[in-house]
């Protein structure tokens, strides 16, 4: 069905073959030139209204033409798509996570595969596949905060971010860990996005100084009103400390305990169930409808073609 057309002002050309049409209906039956048998009696054979039709196939094409011209258009099917997600992994790289999950080893242990660190890199590369479609994005942090990967819906970059990151070659200002200073700049990230929702997914292993004294009730407050939610995951064998637990449930989020690899695994499993993706409607949009007509078109060509063999008035 046409919506409409691209240039609709070029539909004033179909005066033209409207006036070649109005002129093949109402042909004078009168000879250019005349004869002694125009005044003889001859049988209606009918050919007359075939002769017509004949000549109007071509003013019926060049109309054809003018409306391909003027560019028809049609509304698509409304479609869903799912809305997007910023995800903002923010991933604590001080010198403790170095620590075997476990329990076991030392915390500058450099045997890769079951430290804090490897676990988390690990568990995040998975939970990029549970969430196909949304846009994530990397910070690390310790003293010092630095944006990794910035958000995109390309999860190549994650892949190839563990060598890189590893706490046990980081500077020493990746030392400590100061959380406060970490979601604020995430804040600022995710905020920066106007489209889709926001998250915050926290890993750390330990106490932030940076919350304490009502600070964390500031840090939530600012996150909250940016619409972001925070879930924090404790990836250590104690009580995660509270000042997440005020953070992540102000926010709408919550803190879990992860202490080993599978309950990490099983934590991400749980956020992507609490996070089901969203499905929005995408208004319908206009599209060039050219192939009804141009079908038309080649039918009338082909019966022009064959009516000039055959259906054309004569002089006499």
């Amino acid at each position: 069905m046409i919506s409409g057309f691209n240039y609709p002002a070029a539909l004033l050309a179909l005066v033209l073959p409207l006036a070649l049409l109005l002129r093949a209906l109402w042909r004078s039956p009168a000879r250019a030139v005349a004869l002694p048998l125009d005044h003889a009696r001859r049988p209606r054979r009918g050919w007359s209204w075939l002769l017509t039709l004949g000549e109007s196939f071509a003013p019926l094409l060049l109309a054809l033409a003018i409306l391909l011209a003027a560019g028809p258009l049609q509304l698509s099917v409304p479609q869903t798509r799912r809305s997007l997600t910023n995800i903002e992994f923010c991933l604590d790289v001080s010198g403790s996570m170095t620590a075997d999950m476990s329990g076991g080893g030392g915390f500058y242990d450099t045997a890769v595969g079951n430290r804090r660190y490897d676990v988390c890199m690990r568990a995040i590369n998975e939970f990029l596949d549970f969430r196909e479609g949304d846009a994530f994005g990397l910070t690390i942090f310790g003293n010092q905060v630095l944006h990794w990967v910035p958000l995109t819906s390309d999860a190549s970059a994650f892949r190839c971010a563990p060598p890189f990151l590893d706490p046990a070659k980081l500077p020493g200002w990746f030392n400590g860990t100061e959380i406060g200073k970490a979601l604020l700049a995430c804040e600022r990230v995710l905020s920066s996005r106007e489209e889709g929702d926001r998250m915050v997914i926290l890993l750390s292993d330990g106490y932030s100084a940076d919350l304490s004294g009502g600070r964390d009730e500031e840090v939530a407050a600012r996150l909250r009103a940016a619409g972001i939610v925070v879930y924090a995951i404790h990836v250590a064998d104690s009580d995660p400390p509270a000042e997440l637990t005020t953070i992540a449930t102000r926010t709408g989020g919550e803190v879990f305990a992860a202490d080993d690899p599978r309950a990490l695994s099983f934590v991400f499993e749980r956020i992507d169930a609490m996070q089901p993706a969203k499905l929005e409607k995408v208004a319908a949009e206009a599209q060039d409808l050219f192939v009804p007509f141009a079908r038309v078109g080649v039918a009338l060509l082909a019966l022009l073609a064959l009516a000039g063999f055959a259906l054309r008035r004569t002089p006499w």
